[in-house]
């Protein structure tokens, strides 16, 4: 029997695997070709990426939509990604990084005999993810201008300091995404962020929860924030 290799660049649905481990965390969304790292330390989850790493690695990011702890209900919309660094510590844990590669809708939760959840999704729905960056609609009708203005004012807003620098140089998705995995947000609103169909309608969605923030610190002043903080 032939064994399937996973391709490292994926050009469309039918190169990622239909079924695919879930990793439930709140307030964790990232999007194609993004990272996120994440630190590993439960059994199950340990489980997982054991099993993602002798097979294609991949693994599905989702929020929980609400009830139990041990297993909670879970939004419809998540991230698949792939893991690009994979490293152990000497007390147990995993380091890795995900790269992400798309999003999918979850059709059918599975009766899995692993102790961690697996899903058939839907990869169709987002296919648009598959492109390559820098070539769509939105991104050449992006007003870099009026988003940055509304971002100096959010950041002032919430007493957060970030690389200026990076920002101004930023390409468009990679700046929208970053504000949807980095800002100080509620599941719900990172969720929604994350199931903007396209990307400008999350820039439109980022936009109006900048302004909103805006509004309720007054512009930002007298805020009384966490303190300072980087994000590069």
């Amino acid at each position: 029997m032939s064994e399937h290799v996973w391709p490292v660049k994926y050009e469309g649905p039918g190169d990622l695997p239909q079924i695919i481990p879930l990793f439930p965390l709140a307030g964790a969304v990232f999007f194609p070709r993004a990272n996120l790292p994440l630190n590993i330390f439960e059994p199950r989850y340990l489980s997982m990426i054991d099993d993602a790493m002798r097979g294609n690695r991949i693994i599905g990011m989702i929020q929980p939509s609400g009830g139990p702890d041990l297993r909670p209900a879970l939004h419809r919309i998540g991230c698949a990604g792939r893991i690009v660094q994979y490293g152990e510590t000497d007390d147990g844990r995993m380091v890795i990084q995900l790269r992400g590669v798309a999003r999918f809708r979850l059709d059918d939760e599975l009766t899995a005999m692993t102790p961690y959840r697996q899903a058939r999704v839907d990869y169709l729905p987002y296919k648009e993810d598959f492109r390559e960056p820098g070539l769509s609609e939105s991104e050449a009708r992006f007003d870099r201008e009026t988003y940055l203005q509304t971002l100096k004012l959010y950041l002032k807003a919430i007493a957060v300091q970030i690389d200026w620098d990076w920002v101004e140089k930023a390409p468009v998705e990679i700046l929208i995404n970053a504000f949807a995995m980095l800002a100080p947000l509620g599941p719900q609103e990172k969720q929604a962020l994350l199931e903007a169909g396209t990307l400008e309608e999350r820039t439109r969605g980022a936009l109006t929860l900048m302004e909103l923030a805006v509004a309720e610190t007054g512009g930002g002043s007298g805020f009384s924030g966490p303190g300072n903080a980087t994000m590069n």
